[in-house]
């Protein structure tokens, strides 16, 4: 069932088995302020097994481009087109989201972006990635990295 992320009430529902629960809901949140103030987008996400084509299609760039294969189980996901741009966010149970923004525009702007909830590890699968902190008041602290997309998907 989707469901809207409120970023008022920061809700661990849908997030209840990761052990970073409260962290990872804090990081949705704080997406969907983002989309909400930037483009009055409201930010659904839906349990990972109901987004499956939205999991597969970020699996597949992932394994194409880096060869990286993610073992956490995906929560929730969602996939979404503001203005020329198509979003697709998968939520792990190790606190982790990834995110892909794909410009439609040939020449546009194509990446994939990682994001780690406070208090968990760098992933094994993400070694050689660095890793930027950024402070939010619903995540605590975000770290975040990236990598351009150099095919097309």
């Amino acid at each position: 069932m989707t469901h809207t992320v409120d970023f008022s009430t920061v809700s661990t529902a849908g997030l209840e088995s990761s052990p970073v629960a409260a962290a990872l809901a804090g990081l949705r949140a704080n997406e969907a302020r983002y989309f909400k103030n930037k483009y009055d987008h409201v930010f659904t996400v839906e349990p990972a097994a109901d987004a499956a084509a939205t999991v597969d299609w970020v699996r597949r760039i992932l394994s194409e481009e880096r060869g990286i294969v993610i073992a956490s189980r995906p929560l929730e996901a969602t996939a979404f087109q503001v203005e020329n741009i198509r979003m697709a966010y998968v939520f792990y149970e190790n606190g982790l989201s990834i995110n892909v923004m794909y410009t439609i525009d040939e020449s546009g702007k194509r990446a994939v972006g990682f994001k780690l909830s406070d208090g968990m590890e760098i992933p094994e699968e993400l070694p050689s990635f660095k890793f930027a902190r950024q402070k939010s008041k619903l995540a605590g602290t975000i770290r975040g990295s990236y990598f351009v997309i150099k095919n097309e998907y």
